[in-house]
């Protein structure tokens, strides 16, 4: 049964609002200050991912939604009481820990060198045993639930048969030609979505629109690899925004999670919740992309019927997947829509670094700056339609907004 828009309310509400409260203990450690363990294996998750993570986006953001799953579901078996802080820390650690070391055994020894930091600064005692169990149990159980849901590397990989060349088909793409990559998305288990296909978007404009050609000479003029028109800071965001989107966002989340005021449960609930969505709207983007099989910007340019132009190339190389919709603009879109309804929709300001923009450093103050950027960047690197942007947008908070009406039977600890 889905949560009441009273209980959605209230779920987001505390993760803005609330106030942990450090209780005093008799025990000689001395606790972590409210929200440290949390923090600590965030970024013990990040590291984990970006050491060992697996060659495709939807299996690292599968790793991260099943270590944090299991913290949310273990918090919530705390009691109440004196020991409830630091039965929750300790099962987040626990849990993030079992999950991690089950999905990236390579890192066993950092990771079992970081949960002895965190519970050395746990009072030790029954709150912290219980905790440590809870969170074992939680990340067993998650990993079980998840067996088999189709997000490995090889079944996201999927053989696609492409199909005969025609106008407004997806071909694969120079200057590589890659086989399609993600079709096996779209045959995936999501982790909130009733199927893969619950909001596949709309069809890609007709290629005889005034639609279509508007998002093509926007993407031929400004998306050239030498364009006279896109300006040096275009360029930038284009740069700024071309690498990994899990990668992209792992530091808004952090600053969303630094700067929240909730409880250490509600804390772990917002990065569960944040990376469970973000696999639902990969699965449906594929989902769409495949339905659709749209051809991209450099393949329509230069075979297309339209100022056909066959020496025309990108700012950037082409993914190789269809154009429509953008896996960017889903992805920004269900960020944007988790993180305004958890985190509020602006904050103070903070600033960002991009791995594919060496030295250069942008500031935000709302998840919204993101999403625009995200449509824009695409169309200046030459290889997406702002058409396929926007419905990409429109797909990820879509799904996003799914996710967190959810919320509540997915945090509920597993039997």
């Amino acid at each position: 049964m889905k949560p009441s828009r009273s209980a959605l309310l209230t779920f987001g509400s505390a993760l803005v609002l609330s106030a942990t409260v450090a209780l005093p203990s008799a025990q000689a450690a001395v606790p972590a200050p409210a929200g440290e363990v949390v923090r600590e294996w965030y970024d013990t998750t990040a590291q984990t991912v970006a050491a060992a993570g697996a060659p495709t986006q939807v299996t690292n953001s599968r790793t991260w939604a099943i270590s944090w799953l299991a913290a949310a579901r273990a918090t919530r078996e705390a009691p109440g009481g004196r020991g409830r802080v630091a039965f929750q820390d300790a099962a987040v650690a626990s849990a993030v820990h079992d999950a991690l070391v089950a999905l990236a055994p390579t890192r066993k020894a950092e990771l079992d060198a970081a949960l002895a930091g965190s519970l050395a600064r746990i009072p030790d005692g029954p709150a912290e045993r219980r905790g440590v169990a809870a969170g074992a149990r939680q990340a067993r159980l998650a990993l079980a639930d998840r067996q088999g849901d189709g997000l490995d590397p090889a079944s996201v990989n999927a053989p696609f048969a492409v199909p005969a060349a025609a106008p407004g088909v997806w071909q694969p793409t120079p200057d590589g030609y890659a086989p399609a990559a993600q079709y096996g998305n779209r045959v995936a288990e999501p982790f909130l979505l009733d199927s893969p296909s619950q909001y596949r978007v709309g069809p890609p404009p007709a290629l005889d629109s005034q639609r279509y050609r508007t998002d093509l000479a926007e993407v031929r003029a400004y998306g050239k690899s030498d364009s006279t028109v896109r300006t040096p800071r275009q360029t930038e965001t284009a740069t700024f925004w071309y690498g990994s989107s899990l990668t992209l966002y792992t530091e808004p989340l952090r600053v969303a999670l630094t700067r929240s005021h909730g409880s250490v449960a509600d804390r772990a609930g917002l990065v569960a919740l944040f990376h469970a969505a973000l696999v639902d709207t990969q699965i449906a983007t594929s989902d769409s992309k495949y339905a659709y099989t749209r051809w991209r910007p450099v393949t329509a340019i230069r075979t297309g019927s339209i100022d056909t132009d066959p020496t025309w190339s990108p700012l950037h190389g082409t993914p190789a997947h269809p154009d429509y919709p953008s896996g960017h603009g889903t992805y920004a879109g269900a960020a944007e829509a988790v993180l305004d309804a958890l985190a509020g929709p602006r904050t103070e300001p903070f600033s960002l670094t991009s791995p594919t923009a060496p030295g250069v450093r942008r500031t935000y103050t709302s998840w919204e700056q993101l999403t625009r950027e995200n449509v824009d960047a695409r169309v200046f690197s030459g290889i997406h339609s702002r058409s396929a942007d926007e419905a990409g947008v429109t797909l990820g908070q879509a799904v996003g907004r799914h996710a967190l009406r959810g919320a509540g039977p997915l945090l509920r600890p597993l039997r």
